[in-house]
């Protein structure tokens, strides 16, 4: 194992997915002409509920590459699984781009954009839908969707920051059905 931020992080190098986003030519105008860069987009993810998303330039790919995913592993997010799907349905927005994640039935499969299915696969979703509003700006887009997963919330997690115990969300909801069912 690694020593360094992979091992004290707790994410081995060899178990985090990497999805490279965009990859594109960006220049800065100087005095003596235009210099190039290469500029890129990572996420990466474990698989397990966690992703980050990292931006780099280099005059190199290789380079670009590999400083986006230095900085994806260190703003990775937890995001909260509920089997295959996501818990409830969640937007996030970033910049001009907006992101709408909702759950999916067991079988539906990702449905998304690439940039969006690239966030979703790697923290690890396998059913889910998406839509992806305003700018489609690659990065924005990945953003917004890790926002929209950050926000994410299970039953427990309600639950322990309300400081009471899971049956008394549950009972609420059964007593809700059972008054819409009643005529009287």
């Amino acid at each position: 194992m690694r020593k360094g931020k992979e091992a004290a992080a707790g994410f081995p190098e060899q178990e985090l997915i990497e999805r490279v986003i965009k990859i594109k030519r960006v220049s800065k105008v100087v005095k003596g002409g235009k210099r190039m860069k290469l500029s890129a987009s990572v996420v990466v993810g474990d698989g397990h509920g966690q992703v980050g998303l990292g931006h780099g330039k280099s005059s190199e790919v290789a380079a670009a590459v590999r400083k986006a995913t230095a900085r994806a592993r260190k703003d990775m997010v937890k995001v909260a699984i509920k089997g295959r799907t996501i818990p409830h349905e969640t937007e996030g927005k970033y910049a001009a781009s907006r992101v709408i994640v909702k759950p999916a039935s067991e079988g539906t499969g990702l449905i998304a954009c690439t940039h969006v299915r690239a966030v979703l696969e790697a923290a690890g979703l396998r059913d889910a839908l998406s839509k992806s509003l305003g700018s489609r700006n690659p990065y924005n887009a990945a953003r917004a969707t890790i926002i929209a997963l950050g926000k994410l919330r299970t039953i427990d997690r309600v639950a322990a920051a309300c400081n009471k115990p899971i049956g008394h969300f549950v009972r609420k909801e059964n007593r809700n059905e059972a008054t819409e069912g009643d005529p009287d």
